[in-house]
């Protein structure tokens, strides 16, 4: 065979358990939705019409895209061990657009159809404005440490996901432990499961069986489950253009919220990306940021209202030596399933319990990534840029529910979790750079914090000058401090170099 031919599989035998998780991740979202939208009382027929079947065209261009990436890469670098970047849509963008964007959009119309329309046209310019911002992903990939981005990140994994995942897993005990317990022995433990079924698909199967032999579940879902079958076909509609006469209208303080949400989704990606590059897989920043930013807009001419990421579950897949076909089973099996009523079918049937714990793999994976891929020297860094995703967690799971609760614990708890993605950056590349004695680069994205706390980027619950005043002058100063030690090292090197000069004359 020529030395520049690689066999790359369209498909193997790893892709089936990585599918599992990728497909379940999705599943997890797409039953978010569902039960949110029909708990606010949004019409079946457009959360099954519309909705869902927007999302899914969204996820299957992305799919198949980042399929035909993994391809191109592994016939660049003449290796078949390439993993497809995971995708689909962004879980806490998700949250922002439902609870951010289209419930204010029906608090101030009064219809859930125009919501919908405005809730479309708000994804259609968060693509756009992420596809703009894509310009500046090379530079960003290349000059934000490894550890402070993946440190914000394993931030993410470990309270959102696998703390999160494992908590819901726990809600059925029996279920949960059984389930974490497969996936722990098949995926980190390599073991072969009875009739070598992948071990997410056993899991999945005994899981549910025991859910409803223990009474767990009651049959009454199943039958809910198949009441949702139907055919719901990928039309396109004009609801973007209708909804933009309000958007930048009425609705025009909406832009408040899409904006920095947009940033931040760019932000997940590039972090993704490079916890990628951290395995070995390089891919482009610049144009998965672009892919996704397309990926969403596409998915809102369809109906389809939440922006889509590069997923953090990637890492998972590549140790679970997934290639591209893990990816390009996704977009067939979402797609079929958004047609026939299928996701609306098992969000009705699948305990949560059973799904949770694969994600729980998924969030231990890219926090053990973060501290694995960096020099132990960095392990500060990538703790601190973890924390304040904890502060968050914290904040919005009970800043409405018990404020006075989460006051009496520290003042600094919401603050520290607002913007918790820039936050998390931040301070990890400040402590990075502090590790190599670079002050000029802390005191430079000290100076950055202060701009984005001023901005309410960061440390503030909206965007508005003067957001966070006391964080701007307090990352101000430690800027000025870095300063002072980078004048104090140029100093003392001077004075090193003219001593050595004299020695040698």
């Amino acid at each position: 065979m020529p030395a520049n031919t690689v066999h790359y599989p369209i498909f193997k035998k790893e892709d089936i358990d990585a599918f599992f998780a990728l497909f379940q991740n999705n599943l997890a979202n797409f039953v978010i939705i569902t039960v949110t939208m029909l708990g606010l009382g949004f019409p079946a027929n457009l959360v099954f019409g519309h909705v869902i079947p927007g999302a899914a065209v969204a996820v299957i261009f992305g799919n198949i895209y980042y399929a035909y990436m993994a391809k191109r890469l592994a016939k660049k670098e003449n290796r078949s061990d390439v993993t497809a970047l995971s995708y689909g849509i962004s879980t806490p963008v998700m949250f922002i657009f439902l609870f951010g964007v289209l419930v204010p959009a029906y608090s101030l119309t009064g219809d859930f159809e125009l919501a919908w329309k405005i809730a479309v046209a708000a994804a259609f310019l968060s693509g756009l404005i992420e596809v703009l911002a894509s310009f500046t992903g090379r530079w960003m990939q290349k000059n934000l440490p490894r550890a402070a981005m993946l440190g914000a990140l394993a931030g993410v994994a470990l309270s959102f996901i696998a703390g999160e995942m494992l908590f819901m897993s726990l809600e059925m005990p029996v279920v949960g432990l059984f389930v974490l317990a497969v996936i722990l022995i098949g995926i980190v433990g390599k073991v072969s499961m009875p009739f070598r079924i992948p071990a997410s698909l056993f899991a999945m199967i005994i899981g549910t069986a025991l859910a409803f032999g223990l009474g767990y579940s009651e049959i009454s879902a199943i039958q809910e489950g198949f009441s949702h079958l139907g055919f719901y076909p990928f039309l396109p509609s004009l609801a973007v253009v209708e909804g933009f006469q309000y958007l930048f209208g009425a609705m025009i303080a909406l832009l408040a919220v899409i904006l920095p949400i947009t940033i931040y989704n760019a932000v997940e990606t590039m972090n993704n990306v490079e916890a990628m590059k951290a395995e070995g897989d390089t891919y482009d920043v610049k144009e998965c940021q672009a892919v996704d930013g397309v990926g969403t807009m596409l998915g809102s001419v369809f109906g389809g209202l939440f922006p889509t990421t590069v997923y953090i579950a990637t890492v998972g897949s590549k140790k679970m030596g997934a290639g591209r076909g893990y990816s390009l089973l996704n977009a067939i099996v979402v797609g079929f399933a958004a047609i026939f009523g299928v996701i609306a079918a098992l969000s009705a049937i699948l305990p949560v319990a059973v799904v949770a714990p694969i994600l729980v793999f998924v969030g231990i994976s890219m926090v053990s990534s973060a501290f694995s891929t960096n020099k132990e020297k960095y392990y500060p860094a990538v703790a601190i840029a973890m924390l304040p995703y904890f502060a968050n967690y914290l904040m919005t799971r009970f800043e409405n529910r018990a404020p006075d609760a989460l006051a009496d614990i520290s003042s600094g708890i919401i603050p520290l979790g607002q913007g918790a993605m820039f936050t998390g950056i931040i301070l990890g590349a400040m402590t990075v750079f502090i590790i190599d004695h670079d002050y000029l680069k802390a005191a430079l994205f000290a100076f950055v914090g202060a701009l984005l706390s001023f901005g309410g980027l960061m440390h503030a619950p909206e965007m508005a000058f003067g957001a966070a005043n006391d964080f701007a002058a307090g990352y101000s100063l430690i800027g000025l401090c870095f300063i002072a030690y980078f004048i104090k090292k140029v100093v003392q090197s001077r004075d090193q170099r003219l001593n050595n000069e004299k020695k040698v004359a």
